[in-house]
């Protein structure tokens, strides 16, 4: 998890490989949960001690609140809490909003986890440690524990996380609280939590930032949450991580935007000459929209870097979050075809945003089966078919990106059975009047020719 101070990227070790194992995990008790967003779906922030003011945090937009961070010692025992009114007046305010409160134990620390290290080897300091967090969740009147072993190495470190983690969870969820934990994004760490570790916990708060170029970038991220899932990790029980600050130079996301309140809508800005990259609010809503289908949740890092108006960050999840459970817009759903019969196709299959899409000779699959929205919108494997970057120029491409309501993506069918795009008022073309197996398709001045006659889902 971010300190003040830069901290050591996931990156570490050169990004060795990993061999990702299949293993099937049962699910924990699910203990002390909130109830306020839809399907169990997961908002996590966290507080720092040492930063925030408990009275500005936007708890009917939250679900779950890290306090960070109690340090522990060598013999299992705990490190006094800094700014313990504050984490008194976090749960008060918590509770009074159905928010739960956990402690956050560890962090980076400057990288230095031998408290960690030396407790989890020793079955003593092991059992103390259980003992002396179970009484500071009840001291504090707290809902749960998130560890941020910040990071156990694969091998016998890993081994006693695992025994650690066991014994804690076992303890808290018999009292009905909470065991989480912060982890790796990807590298050489990830292998320090073993798959048996899923078991135990609620969920992983996965920290899918300090990495990619640019920093925390949507392909890099998810890939990190799917790293996670590979190992056998459940999508329930993958909480998505985003920063609320930039890499290279640690600007917090409020700092930014009152730089230059644009900022809010970017990914990257320039800070006296230098690129400072982060996460602004259409990249936010990305990563919210991919983890309401295939994670269990998003988290932050963290609540004191967000701004409060209307370009927060916490508000931009929350409202992609109630704006999602609505269905998307129903309609007709099959193959559309095209010149020579052929179909409608995305190519290999893959969601991934940028897809091509092409015809193809018909095969049934999932790549071609289209949904012809009542919004406009022709849809096959979650997305919408889309012109790239939004151009209104002869040639240019259709893709698969996400549906973003942009004129990008609406497609109106003609009486001549063509298919216009009102934005560019121009149709949907199959290039070079091919029929070819894998032939783009683009959008063109409407003429009616057999390339731009297509054939609905009835």
């Amino acid at each position: 998890m971010s300190s003040p101070r830069p901290r050591r990227s996931a990156l570490v070790a050169g990004l060795l490989a990993l061999a990702t194992a299949g293993a099937t995990v049962a699910l924990s008790p699910v203990a002390a949960d909130a109830a306020v967003l839809p399907n169990n779906f997961k908002s996590v922030g966290y507080m720092p001690s040492w930063s925030g003011n408990v009275n500005t945090i936007q708890y009917s937009k939250l679900t779950h609140i890290n306090y960070a961070f109690v340090l522990p010692n060598n013999d299992g025992s705990l490190r006094p809490v800094e700014n313990p009114s504050k984490l008194s007046s976090l749960v008060s305010l918590g509770h009074a909003n159905n928010v739960r409160v956990s402690i956050a134990i560890g962090g980076w620390n400057d990288g230095n986890d031998s408290a960690f290290e030396a407790l989890a080897a020793n079955s003593g300091a092991r059992g103390a440690f259980v003992s002396n967090v179970i009484a500071f969740v009840n001291q504090f009147n707290l809902d749960g524990v998130d560890i941020d072993w910040e990071y156990p190495d694969p091998g016998a470190s890993a081994t006693n996380y695992s025994l650690l983690m066991q014994q804690l969870g076992s303890a808290l969820h018999s009292r009905g609280k909470l065991l989480t934990a912060a982890v790796v994004s990807e590298g050489y760490y990830v292998e320090g939590v073993p798959t048996a570790v899923f078991g135990y916990v609620d969920w992983l708060n996965i920290m899918a930032y300090d990495g990619g170029s640019p920093h925390a970038n949507y392909d890099w991220a998810i890939s990190s949450v799917n790293l996670w899932k590979s190992r056998g990790l459940p999508a329930g029980k993958a909480v998505f991580g985003v920063p609320f600050y930039s890499r290279p130079g640690y600007y917090t996301y409020s700092a930014l935007v009152a730089m230059d309140p644009a900022n809010a809508n970017r990914d990257c800005t320039t800070v006296s000459g230098v690129q400072q990259c982060y996460n602004g609010i259409p990249t936010i809503k990305r990563k919210t929209q991919w983890a309401l289908a295939n994670a269990g949740g998003m988290m932050n890092w963290e609540l004191s870097q967000d701004t409060t108006g209307s370009t927060s960050l916490v508000s931009a999840i929350y409202d992609t979050v109630m704006g999602g459970t609505t269905p998307p817009p129903g309609g007709p759903t099959g193959p559309i075809t095209g010149i020579a019969g052929k179909c409608v196709d995305v190519a290999a299959a893959n969601s991934a945003n940028g897809t091509a899409i092409q015809l193809y000779t018909c095969n049934g699959t999932a790549a071609q089966s289209w949904t012809v929205a009542t919004d406009g919108t022709l849809r096959a494997l979650g997305k919408c078919a889309d012109v790239t970057s939004g151009s209104t120029a002869n040639g240019a491409k259709v893709q698969l990106w996400d549906c973003n309501g942009t004129g990008a993506q609406v497609w109106q069918a003609q009486s001549n059975g063509t298919l216009r795009n009102p934005q560019s008022n121009k149709c949907l073309d199959a290039t070079d009047n091919s029929s070819a197996n894998g032939t783009r398709l683009q959008i063109w001045d409407c003429f009616g020719g057999a390339n731009q006659v297509w054939r609905l889902p009835a």
